[in-house]
């Protein structure tokens, strides 16, 4: 059997400065573990930030944080060349793209030019400037937030980028007790002092080599690509979930598997991720009510509506 108990801790330390949002810790880690990007959707102030930097600190991962604004450039993000009079020669300056852990905050704040140079490193692992390619280290790892849809200054995330994404999560206003747990934590000292590493990137890739180990029957995978079938022909749907959706939510489903300490994946693991890595990715028709909301609802329906496998 191999051990989770790695993972588990890496969820403990950033549960410290991350209270009451159990689910979404864990959903976070999964796509880590499933070299999966996260897109958090809320409205400010309900601990996103703190969450990436808590992520960032357990996993002893190299940290960059942009907040975007329509005056963010492209070159912010990928670096630039700048001439070296004593050598004759240009030479390449780093941007906030090359680290592990990248923050996008407030993505939807931001040019399209400058979201396509983040769509380049999120999905070929380089950034080009000038002509010249330059590797993000591994693991990297975005972790953007935005605004939900018509807050003042945002623009709505085209198709292409949105499907980049493993998972779109919302963490909501936290539960009355939980939010008196977390002004309690507060009086006493910074939540993020008390988080401590619990694991470096060398024992990150190891979990992700343990993850890419576990088995998934050909029934889960039919059971996969029959959902996602089932919301290409959705009469209230414009457009369904593309292929790298299935690929992702398999991926998804080895983590959850994963860190329940099981080696194989079952329905019930599809079943948690589902919504989560599906419902950003459809595309309702065009001035159709309800917005990211509907989108759920109906991946929801989906869910209900697609029989699931029973595994010998």
């Amino acid at each position: 059997m191999h051990d989770n108990q790695l993972a588990v801790q890496v969820v403990g330390e950033v549960k410290k400065a991350v209270v009451g949002k159990d689910e979404i810790v864990a959903k976070t880690l999964m796509a880590v573990l499933a070299r999966g990007h996260v897109l958090l959707e809320d409205i400010p102030g309900v601990g996103k930030t703190t969450m990436a930097i808590a992520f960032s600190k357990a996993l002893g991962l190299k940290y960059s944080r942009v907040q975007f604004t329509p005056d963010v450039m492209p070159s912010d993000l990928t670096g630039f060349s700048l001439y070296n009079k004593a050598t004759g020669q240009m030479e390449y300056q780093p941007g906030a793209l090359l680290c592990n852990l990248f923050l996008a905050d407030e993505l939807n704040r931001a040019t399209s030019r400058t979201q396509s140079a983040l769509l380049e490193a999120m999905e070929e692992g380089r950034v080009t400037v000038d002509g010249v390619s330059h590797p993000i280290p591994d693991p990297f790892l975005v972790i953007a937030t935005q605004n939900p849809t018509g807050a003042s200054g945002t623009q709505l995330l085209p198709d292409s980028q949105l499907d980049r994404f493993a998972l779109r999560l919302t963490m909501g206003y936290p539960a009355p007790a939980d939010e008196m747990e977390l002004l309690q934590r507060k009086m006493r000292g910074s939540l993020m002092d008390t988080v401590r590493q619990a694991a470096d990137r060398e024992q990150l890739a190891a979990l992700r080599d343990q993850v890419d180990r576990v088995f998934v029957d050909d029934a889960v995978l039919d059971y996969i690509l029959r959902l996602v079938r089932a919301t290409r022909d959705h009469p209230g749907l414009a457009q369904g979930a593309s292929p790298r959706a299935a690929i992702s939510v398999a991926n998804l489903c080895r983590s959850s598997a994963f860190l329940r300490g099981r080696d194989y994946v079952i329905p019930e693991d599809v079943k948690f991720v589902w919504a989560d890595a599906i419902a950003h990715r459809l595309v309702l028709p065009a001035g159709a009510a309800g917005g990211p909301q509907r989108a759920v609802d109906i991946a929801l329906e989906v869910l209900n509506a697609t029989r699931a496998p029973r595994l010998r």
